[in-house]
């Protein structure tokens, strides 16, 4: 075809015979005119926001799983050994990433391009008159929401980044670098698209999926939150600034006291399609089936996820570490074990006590997946066993039956949302913040409301005889009855309650990062963890170094040496 094409183009040139045929104005292209008009905005609008769930199992950005899940210890890469995409095998041992890692290049390029849908619905509605598109401040609003997200994605991954908005020109983004602003003022830069978000979206939106003011606010508590973190160039947290705290603590108070969200009665219902936008949901990515195209547009980023078992049948990816499933044993006080839960692997699920939630986010063999009695998860269900363990990661899946299923073999997907904010967030992130300004008993309440939901999440946790899958014993923190309530014990329960709450939906890496503590804690993990899982025998984590991915050898060429490698790449 090619040379067919070069063939027509010689002749046309030698004989001008196509001079007709080469003028002609390209079928399906629009101008740049036409892209102002008030319509031809709101598609780009629309495309903006439709980039929140472009993202591939080859280098996903939406739920963060290859890098915020088999990173921290939570979970192994899972598949068919090491060699089945290696890239996330180099991730997940951290001594054998390098910086032409394919993954890392991909998710930064496919995060740019989001970043320039946003700018490109930017420019031109900052050209567009209020008379004619009334929507204009809410459109930048949402815009800049999105272009927050993107980046903050980018910032907690790269740590480094290019700045680039809606006034630098195309020709010129080579000539930006990554090192025009300081860490601290990056993150200053992804607030303030926060904060205008807070000051210019509506409180409800009539369209499900756009972006509200307290989901603006939400992000906005989330940012100041990671920015609280002092961090120098080796990436160690050198201070936390109480400032920024108390702004996290009155931001957090705003959402809360809007009075629009709340928690689930029971856990399950933030992972069921039927429940989607549901009243924890504070911002998240919609997916669809059914609406037009040949296969909808479904989570791609989880499309690994699934077990081998006839139902599904690809592909065994993305498996719960043992030494995360052991973190949800609970004592006889039913609170976490936090010295002594990994002192030997879960072997029977009625021997020892547990958080609910642990079956709720964990596929364990002879337990129901997905709360369905009648189908019991096995481990010959398990991609390779025998590398990675039997249990695989359940939050992202659907039943086989479920309404918003779909298969793309070899893979599976659903159209089931991916919440990036749900409500317990909020209440987690103005609990930390209390607890690092020394006000810890504010924060026991905030705590302790998110344990209760969870001893209250058991009813869709029982076998088909109407007992329970495992032996559950969960309580709150009581001072001076089960525990001594200082800042000290605070700081842990907190950080144990995170781990739980959010278990692989994506987050756990970059809190390690964001409290300073991931060195000690990975290769702490690794010395253990290694011993059961031979996969893991090259792994090592190197304290200010593997704090970021390396900037991406590809774009360092693609600037011409103008954008400088993090520190110990």
């Amino acid at each position: 075809m090619k040379r067919n094409l070069y063939i027509l183009i010689t002749s046309c040139l030698l004989f001008g015979a196509c001079s007709n045929f080469l003028d002609q104005t390209p079928q399906a292209v629009i101008s740049g005119d036409e892209l102002d008009k008030p319509e031809n905005i709101e598609k780009m609008v629309t495309a903006a926001y439709s980039a929140l769930g472009n993202d591939h199992y080859t280098a996903p950005y939406s739920s963060m799983w290859p890098y915020g899940n088999i990173r921290s210890g939570d979970a192994y890469k899972g598949g068919d050994g090491a060699g089945d995409i290696d890239t996330y095998h180099f991730y997940e041992t951290f001594s054998l990433n390098r910086i032409d890692n394919g993954a890392s290049d991909l998710v930064w390029f496919r995060l740019y391009i989001c970043i320039g849908r946003a700018n490109d619905a930017l420019a031109r509605l900052n050209k567009a008159s209020v008379d004619n598109y009334p929507q204009k401040q809410v459109r930048q609003a949402e815009m800049r929401f999105l272009r927050g997200h993107y980046y903050f994605l980018l910032k907690e991954l790269f740590k480094y980044v290019p700045y680039i908005d809606e006034t630098v020109e195309k020709v010129n983004y080579d000539s930006i670098s990554n090192r025009t602003y300081t860490n601290d003022e990056l993150w200053t830069k992804i607030a303030d698209d926060f904060r205008f978000a807070a000051d210019n979206l509506p409180e409800v939106q009539p369209e499900t999926g756009r972006a509200n003011k307290f989901a603006a606010k939400a992000y906005l508590a989330k940012t100041l939150l990671y920015q609280a973190y002092k961090q120098d160039e080796n990436n160690t947290v050198t201070d936390i600034d109480a400032s920024m705290l108390q702004q996290v603590n009155t931001v957090c108070d705003e959402v809360i006291n809007s009075g629009r969200y709340q928690l689930f009665a029971d856990y399950a219902n933030n992972f069921l399609a039927a429940n989607d936008n549901g009243p924890e949901s504070v911002f998240a990515i919609q997916y669809s089936k059914n609406d037009g195209t040949p296969k909808g547009r479904l989570d791609y980023g989880h499309a690994l996820d699934y077990p081998m078992n006839q139902e599904y049948g690809c592909c065994g990816f993305h498996s719960p570490s043992y030494n995360l499933v052991n973190a949800f044993k609970t004592g006889g006080n039913g609170l976490p074990l936090f010295n002594s839960f990994n002192d030997v692997n879960v072997e029977d699920f009625f021997s020892n006590s547990f958080d609910p939630r642990l079956d709720h986010t964990v596929a364990i063999p002879g337990h129901p997946y997905k709360y369905d009695p009648a189908f019991i998860y096995q481990r010959s269900w398990a991609r390779a066993p025998e590398v990675y363990g039997a249990y695989l990661s359940l939050k992202e899946a659907v039943l086989p039956g479920d309404a918003s299923f779909q298969k793309v073999p070899p893979f599976m997907s659903s159209s089931k949302n991916w919440v990036l904010i749900r409500y317990a967030d909020v209440l987690l992130f103005k609990a930390e913040a209390l607890i690092e300004l020394g006000r810890q008993d504010e924060a026991l309440p905030l705590i302790n409301r998110i344990r209760e939901r969870a001893a209250a999440s058991t009813g869709k946790l029982k076998q088909s005889n109407g007992t329970f899958s495992s032996n559950y014993n969960i309580d709150t923190y009581k001072p001076g009855i089960n525990c001594n309530w200082t800042q000290d014990f605070a700081r842990q329960a907190l950080r144990w309650e995170r781990r739980l709450e959010f278990a692989m939906e994506g987050n756990r890496f970059f809190d390690l990062v964001r409290w300073g503590i991931a060195a000690e804690y990975l290769n702490t993990y690794f010395a253990v963890e290694k011993t059961r899982s031979a996969h893991l025998n090259d792994a090592s984590f190197r304290k200010g170094r593997d704090e970021y991915l390396p900037v991406p050898l590809n774009q360092i060429n693609y600037s011409k040496g103008l954008y400088k490698q993090n520190t110990g790449w």
